[in-house]
């Protein structure tokens, strides 16, 4: 299981090694999705500085295990104040 299908909000096709990668002109981007109140939701495109898919997909990868750290950090901040 990748790190991207751990994250509770994140959608995957895991069929799709790709999902959350935009080409854009040869350059790939990060595209997401986020929904900062219940109502709104905001579409997210990030450049990720390479025209290699692997590269991509790795750098993909870890800005969605960094989202996890973060998160894990302030569920545990959380649990220490209550």
């Amino acid at each position: 299981m990748s790190t991207i299908t751990k994250l509770p909000g994140i959608r995957v096709r895991t069929d799709n090694p790709n999902h959350h990668l935009w080409n854009n002109h040869g350059t790939w981007f990060l595209h997401y999705t986020v929904h900062p109140t219940p109502f709104t939701k905001e579409r997210i495109r990030r450049s990720l500085g390479t025209k290699d898919i692997e590269v991509a997909r790795e750098r993909r990868d870890a800005f969605f295990a960094q989202l996890e750290n973060e998160a894990a950090k302030a569920a545990q901040r959380k649990e220490a104040a209550a």
